[in-house]
Parts: structure tokens; C-alpha cells; sequence
């Protein structure tokens, strides 16, 4: 049987499967140092880099272990950033989430739009108990985004990753499932 993706619509935003049509758009973000850095990578420098990245989504979706919903917005379609989950355990209820805005919509409120409605999406439909955030302790912006959603800071892994030729040190941020009876969500439809 073929799992069908699933499709989230916000007041402003579809959040939607990207394909390789898409790779254009989102070469444009995904070319910026000031968009991947925080994500460990290096920006992309050809399209056929953006190509990789989205046979990555289609592979963690086939496999199980994540799904990541591409960023539009409802008046253009265009893909603007991505956000969705990853290392999911089903076994543990529990998933990483990650996503990445384009710079020329940073401050509009796209982020938090797009990340209370894949919370959600994570609570109601993939029957999660925990939600992950891992952000370097320098990207002062995601610490506030996820904060704003009710994550709480757990604490700081010390040389968890490798990228870009260096250890990172990562704080670890949840939210719970019970959580969500102290935080109030706006920007679903």
C-alpha cells in the first residue's frame, strides 16, 4: 500500500510534499549561509545539491522515520522553507523536529505558523508523546521560536554533533504531549 502525504493548511501557509519542480525555489534559501549554518550544513551550491536534500525527505517518509512539509504560501505556491520531523522512534512516541525559513520572510510569524501546525499534526496524527529540538546555543532566534511553542530547555549535549568540520554543542529542548494544556495555538484553521 502507498502512503499518501498529507497535506496542512494554516490561516497563511500550505504545507505540502516538495517535489523536484521545487528544487528552484528552494536552492534560493538553501544556498544561504545564514539559512544553513544553523542547520549544520554547508549551502547548497548547485541545484543537483537541492535535488539531494529532497530525495532525503522522500526517503525518511518511505521509510518512517520523518516526513518534512515544504513551506508555502497560499497566494504563491512557491516553496519558502521547510519544517517536519525526523529520528522518529515510533516505538517511543517521540520525533526531532527541525525547519528552515527563507531570510526575505524571517519576522512574519511564517515559523511559528508552520511549527504549531506541525506540533499538532505530530500530537493528533502520528500519536506522539515527545517532540525534540536541537539548536545550537548561538541561534539566539530558534531558542525564542521554540520557546514561544512551550518547548523547555532540558539541557546542553556537549559535542553531539559534526558538521562543517567541527563539534557542535546542542541544547536539547521537549515538548510533551501534557504540555499543551499550558499553550494556546493561533494560527491553525
Amino acid at each position: 500500500m502507498e502512503k499518501v502525504f498529507p497535506l496542512i493548511e494554516t490561516r497563511r501557509l500550505i504545507l505540502r510534499e516538495v517535489t523536484i519542480e521545487d528544487a528552484d525555489d528552494m536552492f534560493k534559501y538553501l544556498s544561504d549561509i545564514d539559512v544553513v549554518k544553523p542547520m549544520g550544513l554547508d549551502p547548497c551550491q548547485t541545484v543537483n545539491d537541492v535535488w539531494d536534500e529532497i530525495k532525503w525527505y522522500e526517503s525518511i517518509f518511505q521509510e518512517g522515520t520523518g516526513i518534512r512539509w515544504g513551506i508555502t504560501l497560499k497566494d504563491s505556491g512557491k516553496v519558502i522553507g521547510s519544517c517536519g520531523f525526523l529520528k522518529m522512534v515510533t516505538k517511543h512516541h517521540r520525533a526531532e523536529i527541525g525547519y528552515e525559513l527563507s531570510k526575505d520572510h524571517w519576522g512574519k510569524g511564517i515559523a511559528i505558523e508552520a511549527l504549531e501546525a506541525v506540533v499538532m499534526y505530530g500530537y493528533r496524527h502520528l500519536y506522539l508523546e515527545r517532540i525534540e529540538a536541537l539548536i545550537e546555543p548561538d541561534n539566539h532566534p530558534s531558542q525564542k521560536l521554540v520557546e514561544k511553542q512551550g518547548f523547555r530547555r532540558e539541557g546542553l549535549l556537549r559535542h553531539y554533533e559534526y558538521t562543517c568540520g567541527k563539534f557542535d554543542d546542542l541544547y536539547m529542548y521537549s515538548l510533551i504531549k501534557e504540555d499543551l494544556n499550558d499553550i494556546s495555538f493561533n494560527s491553525l484553521s
